[in-house]
């Protein structure tokens, strides 16, 4: 795994997840008021088609920048997933338990930690963008789950 993925999960160590949930602390985004309401936004169609869309530009701007590099996308992906799944896992068991969150509350965290992480392996090819903007919620205790407008028009909204 490269130095800087390492330094961002560091990072994400560090931080507090979910510990401002539902605090106004900002209007970069809408601040959602309650777990069902970012359950709801975060296990939407239009949510898990901005964060697939997303992934798949990633994968694009690599392959038109670098083959060889795309070539070896998949055997990044275990490599990274070996490490990122078990982090989150530890990071969200405890209000998971907490507020009895459903599955959809994993995958939505697993998908943007690992493209995260993804975004850092190829941060040489591509700069990172929009997984290393949703990281940043994550460190400010918040949880990146929806989106309000066309993007890149509109706003994110958190937790």
């Amino acid at each position: 795994m490269h130095p800087r993925t390492v330094a961002a999960l560091d990072e994400l160590e560090k931080a507090n997840w979910f510990s401002r949930v539902g605090v106004r602390d900002t209007t970069a985004a809408i601040v959602l008021s309650s777990w069902d309401e970012a359950i709801t936004h975060c296990s939407s169609n239009d949510w898990q088609n901005l964060c697939l869309e997303a992934a798949n530009q990633l994968c694009e701007r690599i392959l038109e920048r670098s083959k060889e590099l795309f070539l070896k996308w998949n055997e990044v992906a275990t490599d990274v997933k070996k490490i990122a799944e078990p982090f989150v896992e530890r990071k969200i068991t405890p209000v998971i338990r907490q507020y009895n969150l459903p599955s959809a509350f994993e995958h939505s965290v697993q998908w943007d930690i690992i493209h995260l992480c993804m975004e850092a392996e190829y941060a040489d090819v591509f700069p990172p963008a929009y997984y290393a903007s949703q990281a940043y919620w994550y460190v400010k205790g918040h949880f990146p789950c929806g989106w309000e407008g066309k993007f890149p028009e509109g706003k994110l909204i958190i937790f």
